[in-house]
C-alpha cells in the first residue's frame, strides 16, 4: 500500500483480474492551469464540478477495475476526495495529460490503461467500453481511440473539434483541427460520410504507453497541438473504432452551454 491519497491509501499492486481477464485502469488527467480555460475541472457544470461528472460516469463502465484522477493541483485533489473519488498527485512539470497518466500507470500493476479526458462531462460508460474493446479483441492492437460521424457544419469547421481519417482497416492516417479530407470536387458538406470527429479517449497497453511518453515530440504534434500525432510520426499504429455515440469537450467558455444542451439530450 502507498499513501497515494491524503487520508486514503490506494493499492499500487492490485492482483485481482477483471472480467476481461486483464486488469484495466482508468485515469482522468486533470490539470489546473489550462491555457484556454483555467481550472476547468473545477468549473460548476449543472451542480457538480466537471471532473466529478467525468469520474462518476466513467466509473459506470463494467470494464474498468479502478479509476483515479491524476492531478497537479491540491484544489482538484481535495475536490475529488470530497465527492468520494480517488486521486493521485502528479508532477506539475508534465507537458501533457498522457505524461500524467503514464506517471500513474508506471506505479500501478495494470495491463491496459484508459486515458479519459477530464474536460468531457458528457462521457458515457458505453464510449469507454467501445474504446477498450479493440485491445481486448486483438492482442496486436496496443493503442486505440474512437471516432464518430460529424453531424453539423459547426463541428466540421470548429478547430476545437478534432477530425480523423483512417485506412480501410480502421487505423488512423491523420488527425487534424482542419477539415480533412479535402474534397476537390465539391463544397464542404458535413453530411459527407467521410467526415469523422475524433473522440478523445485513449487506450494503451501499459508497456506501449511507457514507451510512447519517452518519444521525442514531433513537428506535426507541435503544429496541431495534438499529442497523438507523435505516435503516428514515429511509425506506430492507432486503431480507431467507430461509434454512434458522442461527447462534448469543454475547451473554451463557449463550450459550457453546448455541453449543457448535449447533456440534457442524453438524459
Amino acid at each position: 500500500m502507498k499513501e497515494g491519497l491524503r487520508g486514503k491509501k490506494i493499492s499500487l499492486n492490485n492482483n485481482n483480474r477483471g472480467k476481461s481477464g486483464v486488469k484495466i485502469l482508468g485515469v482522468i488527467p486533470a490539470r489546473y492551469g489550462s491555457t484556454r480555460l483555467k481550472a476547468k475541472p473545477l468549473i460548476d457544470f449543472l451542480g457538480k464540478p466537471v471532473v466529478q461528472h467525468v469520474f462518476e460516469r466513467a466509473k459506470l463502465s463494467n470494464l474498468l477495475d479502478k479509476i483515479v484522477v491524476a492531478t497537479d493541483s491540491n484544489l482538484i485533489f481535495d475536490k475529488v476526495m470530497d465527492f468520494g473519488g480517488e486521486a493521485v498527485m502528479t508532477d506539475p512539470a508534465h507537458q501533457s495529460g498522457t505524461d500524467r497518466v503514464a506517471e500513474v500507470a508506471k506505479k500501478m500493476s495494470y495491463d491496459i490503461i484508459v486515458n479519459i479526458q477530464g474536460d468531457e462531462p458528457t462521457i458515457t460508460p458505453g464510449l469507454v467500453n467501445e474504446a477498450v474493446k479493440p485491445l481486448l479483441e486483438n492482442k496486436e492492437v496496443y493503442f486505440a481511440t474512437l471516432k464518430t460521424r460529424i453531424n453539423s457544419f459547426e463541428d466540421l469547421v470548429n478547430p476545437n473539434v478534432v477530425k480523423v481519417i483512417t485506412d480501410k482497416n480502421g487505423f488512423a492516417i491523420y488527425f487534424s483541427r482542419s477539415v480533412i479530407p479535402y474534397n476537390f470536387n465539391k463544397e464542404i458538406n458535413f453530411r459527407d460520410e467521410n467526415y469523422f470527429k475524433h473522440i478523445g479517449i485513449y487506450v494503451y497497453r501499459k508497456d506501449f504507453l511507457l514507451k510512447y511518453v519517452a518519444l521525442n515530440c514531433t513537428e506535426l504534434e507541435k503544429r496541431e497541438r495534438l499529442e497523438q500525432l507523435r505516435a503516428l510520426e514515429h511509425g506506430f499504429k492507432i486503431k480507431v473504432a467507430e461509434t454512434s455515440g458522442d461527447t462534448v469537450s469543454i475547451d473554451v467558455a463557449e463550450d459550457l452551454e453546448r455541453a449543457k444542451q448535449f447533456f440534457k439530450k442524453q438524459k
